[in-house]
């Protein structure tokens, strides 16, 4: 079976996603790397082992995303799995989670907006027994 998944491109797909630039990524292999040899990296369809680990530990994502992700693949699975109005908090691809980061920060938001809630209430609170304190 002829292999589709393309490790240089995941290692450029999940770089971009973190937001770290091929320089970046190039400080943290070592002097003997440069944006030029990054840029040649992602053009490769296998990376060495050892290289890949390297990458891992840089951008602190598993070796196995570099491995197994495959981008037709999890567009299916993005497609099959969310309808017009459905939403998953996140779905299993071989051994990563993807957690959207829209979701993540909803959640974060309702936190927010649950102790902005609290604080008028208790507020509110004082402000009532300040009134029958003063009666």
């Amino acid at each position: 079976m002829e292999q589709k998944i393309h490790q240089g491109r995941n290692v450029k797909r999940f770089r971009e996603m973190l937001g770290i630039k091929q320089e970046a990524l190039a400080f943290d292999l070592g002097e003997d790397w440069n944006q030029k040899k990054i840029s040649m990296l992602e053009q490769k369809d296998v990376i060495e082992d050892d290289l890949l680990k390297a990458i891992s530990n840089a951008l602190k994502i598993p070796v196995e995303a570099f491995q197994n992700f495959d981008e037709e693949q999890a567009v299916n699975i993005i497609s099959n799995t969310f309808g017009e109005h459905a939403f998953s908090n996140s779905f299993n691809y071989g051994t990563i989670n993807f957690h959207p980061i829209e979701k993540l920060l909803a959640l974060h938001e309702e936190k927010i907006a649950l102790y902005e809630r609290m604080l008028r209430e208790k507020d509110e609170m004082m402000d009532r027994l300040e009134k029958l304190i003063n009666k």
